[in-house]
């Protein structure tokens, strides 16, 4: 069984950092995708950023780049979110999720093609 732990949400001040966690137990996979949706109230969930974990090539949201950055450790089987310069406009639940992925060229973006989900950690930015 897999299970994915997520940790590192809160309360902070517009232009401040968070950084999020994301560890992964239970069954390994030869080779994923690791990434993190967030969903606000009334929306929709959307992809933020994701990484390819065999190549480390990253992917991210127009309106995070530049201000988020994804990277994982094999080792740990954990993957991280550093958010710097947040915004209120990034207030959300923040889900990690991985899907089993071989192509080494581009990573999943839509959440019907992940396969585990944490339970999600709420980021609010305050103004």
């Amino acid at each position: 069984q897999v299970q994915l732990v997520e940790s590192g949400g809160g309360l902070v001040q517009a232009g401040g950092s968070l950084r999020l966690s994301c560890a992964v137990s239970g069954r390994t996979f030869s080779t994923y995708a690791g990434a993190w949706f967030r969903q606000a109230p009334g929306k929709e969930r959307e992809l933020v950023a994701a990484i390819n974990w065999r190549t480390g090539n990253p992917y991210y949201a127009d309106s995070v780049k530049g201000r988020f950055t994804i990277s994982r450790d094999n080792a740990k089987n954990t993957v991280y979110l550093q958010m710097n310069s947040l915004k209120p406009e990034d207030t959300a639940v923040y889900h990690c999720a991985f899907a089993i992925w071989y192509n080494p060229t581009n990573v999943p973006k839509d959440p019907p093609q992940y396969d585990y989900w944490g339970q999600g950690t709420q980021v609010t930015v305050s103004s």
